[in-house]
């Protein structure tokens, strides 16, 4: 791990970096620039990450990568409606030794790919989510500490909902951010298709370790915030609360739910490492505005009006800022 001798000194070696890790994921990734910024993001603010998105746009091929050249480990749930959560943390096994013995599960891992979250039952999503909180799985009565850094990125697939369980509004929670993932472009499809079936593969590079992400996020949290950047922040999301005197018009007539005091800090946090990332030592409004649609995406709730003339949890937000 490189030590900085200023907080100056390793903002500059972020920017540097966070570059350096754009140009290896771009190796395999094909366009989703703002997709791949976003993740970078949520792992400087030690934050998960929920992708949603159809079949076929390089999901899981994206967080491998990401793990690859961050030089962490890395394991991949499959979730189906038949999994348990000691499949995900693991279990106490009787040994050799007739003693118990606990065996670790794929949580144990610095990133964890949770592979179509939403096929799982709730009993099963809430044992990834409380190691999520918590970073650490308790069994048997006995702690056991997760690895540090520790990300989880889960994927979602939005247009095939039978025989899913979706994730509460509590547990959506969790989440720093909600990205939504597009088709690519005409031009970046070609791309994709000319480099996946020819015989070439790309050698990644490792650009940062565990330590330096450690370093890093300790950093964003040093970042000075000014008082009117914070006050913005915190009044965008009590603007999503219907019923309280800082509700927007908007909200009052199409939000159902609004957005928790967790919104406010991930919007700060985002921010701040937003700002870093643009060269920048402090975050303006602009990098809160930034943050606004990944960070409250999942935590607006429509209600049946909105959903009735089809408006978008975007558009509110849109409306909203």
């Amino acid at each position: 791990m490189q030590s900085y001798s200023s907080d100056i000194e390793a903002a500059d070696a972020l920017k540097e970096k966070a570059a350096a890790i754009r140009k290896a994921i771009a190796k395999v990734i094909v366009g989703q620039d703002d997709v791949v910024e976003k993740l970078i993001i949520a792992i400087l603010c030690n934050g998960h990450t929920l992708l949603v998105g159809v079949p076929g746009l390089a999901k899981t091929l994206l967080v491998k990568t990401i793990a690859d050249v961050l030089d962490l480990s890395f394991k991949r749930i499959q979730f189906t409606p038949d999994l348990m959560p000691s499949d995900i943390t693991g279990a106490e096994i009787l040994n050799e030794q007739r003693q118990f013995q606990f065996i670790k599960g794929p949580i144990f891992a610095n990133i964890i790919l949770a592979d179509e979250i939403n096929r799982t039952p709730p009993k099963t999503q809430a044992a990834l989510l409380e190691a999520m909180q918590e970073r650490r799985v308790t069994t048997g009565g006995v702690e056991y500490k997760l690895p540090s850094p520790f990300f989880v990125l889960a994927t979602q697939n939005p247009i095939e909902q039978e025989g899913t369980y979706p994730l509460p509004e509590a547990q959506l929670d969790r989440f720093m951010f909600q990205v939504t993932l597009d088709y690519p472009s005409f031009a970046e499809e070609v791309m994709i298709v000319r480099n996946t079936t020819g015989a070439l593969v790309a050698e990644l590079t490792k650009v940062i370790t565990g330590d330096d992400i450690l370093l890093f996020q300790d950093l964003v949290r040093r970042v000075p915030v000014p008082d009117n950047v914070l006050e913005y922040a915190v009044g965008l999301v009590q603007k999503t609360r219907p019923g309280s005197n800082t509700a927007s018009p908007v909200a009052t007539q199409y939000i159902a739910y609004g957005a928790g005091p967790r919104a406010s800090q991930y919007l700060v946090l985002g921010a701040k490492c937003n700002a870093l990332l643009n060269g920048k030592y402090s975050p303006d409004i602009e990098d809160v505005r930034a943050m606004a649609m990944p960070v409250l995406r999942h935590r607006v709730l429509r209600n049946y009006k909105a959903e009735a003339e089809g408006i978008t949890q975007e558009s509110l937000i849109k409306q909203l800022m």
